[in-house]
């Protein structure tokens, strides 16, 4: 990117980029968007984002839209990240379920759930949460979706750096649930893979996944406006069983919604029932 961003360039990418997918980017955040859109300008000979916007504009081109997105959502992500969630999960949530009479799966739904930590340290938590009640919680479902494809073919792989794989994620999980890969990487065992099944997602369009009991959408409301975050807050409402959950991201809450959530203390953390 030869020409730096004039403020009528930075106001139609943001209009742009919250049209597309929702992120609403803050100001003087001109320089995140220079470094994550440096290399798409250099492959399509564009001088400017003026440019690239005019040739998304003019042609439409699907694959260009989604390089952009992609590049201005893909984020680092940890394994068991904010730790509480994961906790809570398997102290309370799991044996709450595993106590109801049904005949149906659990299942859960991990929203943004890029290079696919979060739901398979979720699956880890099942996997731990069988071994230590046999015959409880046979049949767990993980859906997990993502707006990016490039982060979702990562998720899907199941194979990670040793880099990737020392963020959050001790020795003795990595001996249990993971395998070393022929090209030095660390690689998801079939079992644990076997139990999520990754979808792409964009959160502002129609949810087609079926019910859920319960919803992990955490780091990504932040990026939204109220009222988006709102309208997707009441989306994910409708996909909860009854008494179903919702676990939002450490510095995230509910507002304005109590017709729909009731706040569940679980010293420390905090979830939502689904009212």
């Amino acid at each position: 990117m030869k020409a730096e961003i004039t403020p009528q360039e930075y106001e139609a990418f943001k209009t742009f980029l919250q049209d597309a997918c929702g992120i609403l980017l803050g100001e003087n955040k001109q320089y995140l968007v220079k470094s994550r859109l440096r290399r798409i300008l250099e492959e399509n000979e564009l001088n400017s984002l003026g440019e690239l916007l005019d040739r998304l504009k003019r042609t439409g081109r699907a694959s260009l839209r989604e390089v952009v997105i992609d590049a201005m959502t893909t984020n680092e992500t940890l394994w068991f990240r904010d730790n509480h969630p994961f906790r809570i999960l398997q102290e309370k949530l799991l044996p709450e379920f595993a106590e109801r009479k049904t005949a149906q799966p659990l299942r859960l739904w991990s929203a943004a759930c890029s290079t696919g930590q979060e739901p398979y340290s979720v699956g880890m938590i099942v996997e731990e949460f069988r071994r230590q009640r046999p015959g409880r919680l046979r049949d767990v479902k993980i859906t997990a979706t993502d707006i990016s494809k490039s982060v979702l073919e990562v998720a899907r792989r199941g194979e990670y750096e040793m880099i990737a794989i020392g963020r959050g994620l001790s020795p003795e999980r990595q001996k249990q649930f993971f395998t070393p890969s022929l090209n030095g990487g660390w690689q998801i065992r079939p079992q644990l893979k076997s139990m999520v099944e990754f979808k792409e997602l964009n959160l502002l369009e129609r949810y087609m996944l079926g019910k859920f009991d319960i919803v992990m959408c955490r780091n990504v409301l932040i990026y939204f406006s109220a009222e988006l975050k709102k309208d997707i807050l009441t989306r994910i409402h409708a996909t909860l069983n009854p008494g179903g959950y919702l676990i939002l991201g450490a510095s995230e809450s509910l507002n304005g919604l109590p017709d729909l959530y009731e706040m569940v203390q679980c010293h420390p953390g905090i979830i939502y029932r689904k009212k």
